[in-house]
């Protein structure tokens, strides 16, 4: 590779990326091999690396070399796990397709909308509905609108109050494309740690006092552990942040009814920050290609948000909407949502038994995921899909000084497989867990 100038390095490292020829986690040479290599000096390099380094390409950590990214906001041609012929995969986090609404049938009695420039952004008995929904589950609504998914609200909500080089804190083990969504923008992550009942309030204290001006909270089905705040962690949460009432807040609140759970949000009231949004996607309980969110929070934020979105997309297809709205207003719609959430914790709960009568410590209070520690990923991952299953690495949902892990997706887990992938795993961990078991 040759360049000519730090630009030019970037653009070809850029391209590299886009064409497989850097794969997600692939070292680069150190910036003295690099500069002998290209043709220019280390500090071009360092100005190169640091560039990638704010558009989220590259990851550089201490005594660590740089990396690609797990997820460069590059389209690329590996972009998702292959998955060998006859395996069975559970490293998506997709639902079960069995106990997703019928789509076709609802299209079918849907009278289409036609919107025209110029008219609302959002139908008004939509947003009457998720209020509604919202206030059941004791979320203080200001405000609202609607977004194309829930990262789609965590990007505007971002974009609207911060600016590159602003901290963020965030769970630690937490959603990897959270991850990357605030490399991309430029945004510095600061982790805090999670266990069962979600974010650790003295970590989130420890964040914002070394100037974290944002926190994204996830209140059940946190991704890939499965934590859950409660009641008593949820106002251990809000009570740190009153005393930073100028952080922006996001809750994702991304599984919604099917989290197998109910909400307990840290927006109360009387401690809530003044610049708040909390966001609920449909693509869990209704379809991943429905892709729509409600957003709540306090009314400068919508308005910045509506503001931005007028000037892009303009708004989200109210054919969507009118789809959404007429899934939501159906009772045998609402009856599935309510068996699939009770399917889902049953099969997630399954696997946890099935682990704990195998001697694996496990994780996943809530959602469609648990979460195992393990010593070592990469040889996990290669010898249960020996097995047959194609597990999810933990490595891309781990901030240095977290242990490595794997997640696997229970929402389509039968409870033969459960039985049987419990066993695997016990037999791939047997060295790991007989060490710490001694």
């Amino acid at each position: 590779m040759q360049a000519a100038s730090a630009a030019e390095l970037v653009n070809n490292i850029e391209a590299a990326v886009a064409s497989g020829a850097l794969v997600p986690g692939q070292r680069l040479p150190s910036v003295r091999a690099l500069a002998a290599q290209v043709g220019l000096s280390p500090v071009t390099i360092a100005s190169a690396l640091a560039e990638l380094r704010r558009r989220g390409v590259v990851l550089s950590e201490p005594r660590r070399a740089t990396r690609i990214g797990p997820g460069p906001p590059i389209g690329s041609p590996y972009s998702t796990m292959p998955v060998p012929p006859g395996a069975r995969d559970l490293s998506r986090g997709n639902p079960d397709p069995a106990l997703l609404p019928d789509l076709n049938h609802a299209l079918h009695r849907l009278e289409l909308p036609m919107r025209l420039y110029g008219e609302r952004q959002a139908l008004p008995a939509l947003l009457e509905l998720a209020r509604e929904q919202l206030h059941a589950d004791g979320v203080p609504v200001e405000d609202q609108c609607i977004v194309s998914g829930a990262m789609d609200a965590i990007e505007r909500v971002l974009g609207a109050h911060l600016r590159p080089g602003d901290r963020v804190a965030v769970e630690s083990p937490g959603y990897a494309a959270l991850y990357d969504l605030l490399r991309a923008g430029g945004l510095v992550l600061e982790p805090v740690a999670v266990d069962d009942r979600g974010m650790l309030a003295g970590e989130l204290q420890a964040a914002l006092a070394r100037g974290a001006a944002a926190a994204v909270i996830t209140p059940r089905g946190q991704n890939p552990t499965g934590a859950a705040l409660d009641a008593g962690r949820a106002l251990e949460l809000a009570t740190v942040l009153g005393d930073f009432p100028d952080t922006l807040l996001i809750e994702d609140d991304h599984l919604g009814p099917v989290a197998g759970c109910r909400l307990h949000t840290v927006l109360s009231e009387a401690t809530r920050p003044r610049h708040w949004a909390l966001t609920r996607s449909v693509a869990k309980a209704l379809g991943p290609d429905l892709r729509l969110a409600v957003l709540a929070g306090d009314a400068r934020t919508i308005a910045r948000v509506q503001g931005r979105q007028q000037r892009g997309p303009g708004w989200v297809s109210q054919i969507l909407q009118a789809l959404v709205l007429k899934l939501w207003s159906d009772p045998d719609v609402e009856a599935l949502v309510l068996s699939a959430s009770a399917t889902y914790a049953q099969r997630r709960e399954r696997l946890l038994a099935c682990l704990h009568r195998e001697g694996v410590p496990a994780h996943g209070a809530s959602g469609l995921n648990v979460w195992i520690p393990v010593s070592e990923e990469a040889g996990v991952i290669g010898a249960l899909m020996q097995h047959g299953w194609v597990l999810a690495p933990g490595a891309p949902y781990r901030l240095p000084g977290v242990t490595p892990g794997v997640r696997v997706t229970t929402a389509t887990l039968t409870e033969p497989e459960a039985v049987r992938l419990a066993g695997d795993i016990a037999e791939v961990l047997a060295p790991a867990l007989v060490s710490r078991s001694g």
